[in-house]
């Protein structure tokens, strides 16, 4: 049959798309990774078969695992899901899993999901991007692969201007800062850091680059950096505050 490439969005189930609630209610299998939010996956069908390929910090899957086992169980007679967290395409992988499929000539979909670096930010009331504040965003990841340098040019980033949304950066935060300092970043900046973005439990952080090392984090968080960062459009909070950066 076919394997569906399906983003989970951000952690809050009612955030899903309508076409990726019901493929996941559909589904004979679902290949899932570590989600933020393991109530999405009660969404499935009694008799659905999990299997859990989640990437946690030191017990990782290796990715060409990931991409066989999607293949033996495409060349099946099942309805797949593959599940991640955020979007499949944004730093998911999804791209090396689509390709697997493709060289094995396995039919396949991509359903886009609301990516953690646009959603988390906008739970906490952060717009990536502001009239006369920002007017871009970048994206990226903090992730270093085991034994190897980021290869992010991070004193360059530092000029591009706009917003830093940096993804799984927590362990790497303060090489991150100073580096970004080196490029001309001001230790001023605004950095606000999101935890468990869209969860009833969500936490954020606020504190600037240059103290950003000291700041207590912990994963997963989405880090947001630039002038963007000192303002909290929520319901309840005085318009003031929200301008000063409160």
């Amino acid at each position: 049959m076919t394997v569906h490439l399906v983003g989970a969005g951000p952690g809050d189930p009612e955030l899903l798309t309508v076409k990726a609630a019901r493929l996941i209610a559909e589904a004979d299998v679902i290949v899932h990774d570590y989600l933020s939010n393991s109530s999405i996956l009660e969404m499935a069908k009694p008799g659905t078969e999990f299997i859990d390929v989640g990437k946690k910090p030191g017990n990782p899957t290796p990715q060409e695992l990931i991409n066989s086992l999607l293949v033996h169980l495409g060349a099946q007679n099942l309805n797949v899901v593959r599940l991640k967290g955020g979007d499949p395409f944004v730093f998911g992988r999804g791209g090396e899993e689509a390709q697997a499929l493709m060289e094995a000539r396995i039919p396949f979909t991509v359903v886009p999901g609301i990516t953690s670096a646009v959603g988390v930010p906008a739970a906490a009331g952060i717009p990536v991007t502001h009239r006369n504040v920002s007017p871009a965003f970048t994206v990226v990841t903090g992730h270093r692969e085991s034994g190897g340098s980021s290869a992010i040019e991070w004193e360059a980033l530092a000029k591009v201007g706009g917003t830093i949304v940096v993804l799984m950066g927590v362990a790497e935060r303060a090489i991150i800062a100073q580096r970004l300092m080196d490029g001309g970043l001001s230790a001023d900046t605004p950095v606000a850091a999101v935890r468990w973005g869209t969860r009833t439990e969500q936490h954020t952080t606020r504190t600037t680059l240059g103290q950003l090392h000291a700041a207590a984090l912990k994963a997963p968080s989405t880090i947001v950096i630039g002038a963007v960062a000192a303002y909290e459009f929520i319901s309840g909070v005085h318009v003031d505050a929200v301008v000063a950066g409160q």
